[in-house]
């Protein structure tokens, strides 16, 4: 199924469970039409990265969107596989397009750069309220530590 929301009226993205164990979720209203899309914690990184910079080019954003918090609907109508963003300079508008994993479903958000903007910040929110990074490998920290790969087993380091 494809979903096309060219002036969605309300973006948001939050996360259902605890830390180390989250479901990443984006939701996209337009009208009474709600898609709920399953991603994962580095395609939402990724994706702020990529729209942080694009606002940057594009210029200062007006107003940012205030409540970027999750609709009660939990169940996702897919997982995103590939996401692609577009640049429409003439329109000052952002295209993203979010295929599911089986490449059945695709959804298309063309957003405002205040849109972009408020995603952005709510996606760096969510990813840095996360557990922090080993030093060494890259990899999550517990409270407990890790068996980091880079110390063959030996002291895992602790935040």
């Amino acid at each position: 199924m494809n979903y096309v929301f060219a002036n969605p009226d309300k973006v948001m993205v939050g996360v259902r469970g605890e830390v180390g164990n989250r479901l990443f979720l984006l939701q996209a209203r337009e009208g009474r039409r709600l898609v709920i899309v399953k991603c994962e914690k580095q395609q939402l990184a990724a994706l702020a990265e990529w729209l942080a910079q694009v606002i940057g080019e594009m210029g200062r954003p007006a107003h940012l969107p205030d409540d970027l918090a999750l609709e009660p609907e939990y169940e996702s109508d897919f997982a995103a596989g590939d996401i692609a963003v577009a640049l429409d300079e003439e329109a000052h508008t952002i295209e993203v397009t979010f295929e599911s994993l089986e490449g059945e479903d695709e959804l298309v958000l063309t957003l405002t750069r205040e849109w972009a903007g408020g995603l952005a910040i709510a996606i760096a929110r969510l990813v840095e309220a996360g557990r922090p990074t080993c030093p060494l490998c890259g990899g999550p920290l517990d409270p407990k530590g890790h068996d980091c790969p880079r110390t063959n087993g030996h002291t895992p380091p602790i935040r």
